[in-house]
């Protein structure tokens, strides 16, 4: 894309340089600088290329939003279901699941579905869900929620490093919480990572274990 504008520097009446920038109907006097060339730029940006390119108005714009919701919450039961019937996986906290003791207020109030934040502990504790962590390649390891790709974090070995177990427990945090951000991806590919992270986690404590044997 090419953009035109013309540029034309004076003098004022106390000497100053001013330099004018005039776009289409618009006009910018600023005083002759790197930081007013900056100004212009990012006034012109801001006013008139605010344009983003297509896959990225999907992924957030407010015209697409109540199909992204959609996606977020199909896939989020999706993997609260299959963490429900793993063996590694406990206290899946998705308020949708048929189990949850708010599954009825969600019926209730929440007809769209329960969202797609939610967690769950990974047995083995702490150490677990570090590895559960390095295991997983397609989940973002990020503090953030709600973004359109899938993010995870596990808080005893990030947010919450500082405290130990019980002080962890005591804020309703467990060692081997994970907690999930579901995005928009292929489910069968989330889930798949997700299963490498339980590899990941299992293989550690039986090396554990083998180590504590010998």
């Amino acid at each position: 894309m090419r953009v035109d504008i013309a540029r034309k520097e004076r003098t004022d009446a106390a000497g100053r340089t001013i330099v004018e920038y005039g776009f289409g109907l618009d006009l910018f006097r600023l005083e002759i600088g790197v930081l007013a060339e900056v100004e212009v730029v990012r006034v012109l940006l801001h006013d008139h290329f605010d344009l983003i390119p297509d896959f990225l108005a999907f992924l957030q714009g407010l015209e697409t939003l109540s199909l992204r919701m959609a996606r977020h919450v199909e896939n989020a039961a999706a993997v609260a279901r299959y963490l429900e019937s793993h063996e590694l996986a406990s206290n899946v906290t998705y308020p949708g699941l048929s189990a949850s003791r708010y599954q009825p207020l969600i019926e209730k109030y929440l007809p769209g579905g329960a969202g797609a934040v939610f967690s769950f502990d990974c047995r083995g504790g702490r150490e677990a869900g570090k590895h559960f962590i390095e295991g997983v390649t397609l989940w973002s390891h990020q503090a953030n929620v709600g973004d359109a790709k899938s993010l995870i974090i596990h808080p005893a070995s990030t947010t919450h490093r500082q405290l130990d177990d019980d002080e962890l427990r005591a804020a309703g945090v467990g060692p081997g919480t994970i907690r999930l951000s579901v995005g928009l991806e292929d489910i069968d590919d989330l889930i798949w990572d997700l299963d490498q992270g339980f590899q990941q986690a299992a293989g550690a404590a039986g090396s554990k274990e083998a180590a504590c044997s010998i």
